[in-house]
């Protein structure tokens, strides 16, 4: 197996393990709405995962792990795409804020001030059209 092969695989695996998360976040209240869809298709098709993969993940994303970032920019896109998973029917419930509280501690936040980060970014996209790179300052900055 060549090197290109593994990062190629591991590539693969991190961008799994994330649209499960997301998966698993869109599910938390217990169905996915039209809106949803239309999101995961978008994000599956971003993150390179193919129709079989899609429908294996859409069955049980427990059973892909989250993958941690190894970068604080990474971990801000990720919990980027999570909320905004969250707002895309527009109903915010307490299963989903508590199952992306976990998914922010798989992803590396410290569970300390987990509930703080999670609920700015709840605010922060569900009071306007905001863009990754937006989000990451304001999040960044928030104790400012």
């Amino acid at each position: 197996m060549s090197i290109k092969d593994l990062y190629s695989s591991g590539f693969v695996e991190r961008n799994q393990g994330h649209f499960a998360a997301i998966v698993r976040v869109a599910l938390s209240d217990g169905e996915i709405v039209a809106e949803e869809q239309l999101f995961l298709q978008r994000l599956a098709k971003k993150l390179n995962i193919g129709e079989v993969a899609y429908a294996e993940i859409l069955e049980d994303p427990t059973n892909y792990p989250i993958n941690p970032p190894t970068t604080y920019n990474r971990r801000l896109e990720r919990l980027f795409d999570l909320v905004r998973i969250v707002y895309v029917d527009l109903e915010v419930e307490e299963k989903q804020i508590v199952m992306l509280e976990r998914i922010a501690v798989g992803l590396g936040f410290a569970p300390s001030n987990v509930g703080y980060i999670v609920q700015k970014a709840l605010n922060l996209v569900s009071e306007q059209e905001m863009d990754v790179h937006a989000f990451s300052d304001e999040i960044k900055n928030m104790n400012r």
